[in-house]
This record gives structure tokens, C-alpha cells and sequence, in this order.
């Protein structure tokens, strides 16, 4: 059950908290942007909200805690890597409506490390041998 609250924290980060900082005048409404570049915005945005919600069932109907979780890892993973690469394609991940710093990593940054760091735990947790409370009486 703990990989399966694991995924649903990584996947409220994703799936809830990024749409409700972006969807403002900072990047959907932002008339500064490109038309399509705010289309590439709220196409990503959907994605990611249907990625998460197809965590949630594989973790909860499924008990797929792997894919899941891969899911979790791929999508903020994702964002990382975007953060690598930003200065080869002249991008940023300060976005200019939060600039907060967390152990020296800027909020976005620290999100999508926490979403990964969460999935590679709950696959941890998953992949760990199972014992059930009758065998637990032989281990002393």
C-alpha cells in the first residue's frame, strides 16, 4: 500500500499542482507566447494529467506498481531532462512566477526530483519480497 501512496503523491504533483501554477497568465494565458507555443503547453499539460490518471488505475485496479511507477519517473523525468538540456535550446525551468529555491535546486527542479525519487522508492518497496504475517512468526 505504500508504493501505491507513493505514486498518488507523485502523480497529485504532476497531475493537480503543475496545472493549477501554470494554467494563469506566467504560461497558458501568457500573451507573450507564441499560439502554438501555449498549445504545446496545455498539450503537455492533459498529457501528463491522463499519464497520471493511468498510474493511478494500474497502481490501485491493477496493482501494477512497475508501470506506474515508470509512468511517474518518465513524465517528471522528463522535465529533468529539459532542465539539462535548456541552455542548448535557450530554455528555462524558472518559470517567473515562483522562484523559489529548495536545497538549492529551483521549486520545479525539486518537484520533479521528489516525483522520481517517490517512484524509484515505490519501486523498491514493490519489488522487496513479500512476508506474510504467518511467516513473519519464524523470522526472529
Amino acid at each position: 500500500m505504500v508504493s501505491k501512496i507513493l505514486i498518488a503523491l507523485g502523480v497529485v504533483i504532476y497531475a493537480v499542482v503543475v496545472p493549477f501554477l501554470e494554467i494563469n497568465s506566467s504560461h497558458v494565458f501568457n500573451p507573450s507566447w507564441p499560439a502554438h507555443a501555449r498549445f504545446h503547453e496545455v498539450w503537455q499539460l492533459t498529457t501528463n494529467f491522463f499519464i497520471g490518471i493511468v498510474a493511478l488505475w494500474l497502481a490501485f485496479n491493477k496493482n501494477s506498481i512497475r508501470i506506474a511507477s515508470i509512468l511517474n519517473i518518465v513524465v517528471m523525468g522528463g522535465a529533468l531532462v529539459a532542465h539539462v538540456l535548456e541552455k542548448s535550446y535557450g530554455g528555462s525551468i524558472i518559470s517567473g512566477n515562483t522562484g523559489i529555491i529548495i536545497l538549492g535546486m529551483e521549486l520545479a527542479a525539486f518537484a520533479a526530483s521528489v516525483v522520481v525519487v517517490l517512484a524509484i522508492t515505490a519501486l523498491f518497496l514493490a519489488s522487496r519480497p513479500q512476508v506474510s504475517p504467518k511467516d513473519s512468526e519464524y523470522i526472529s
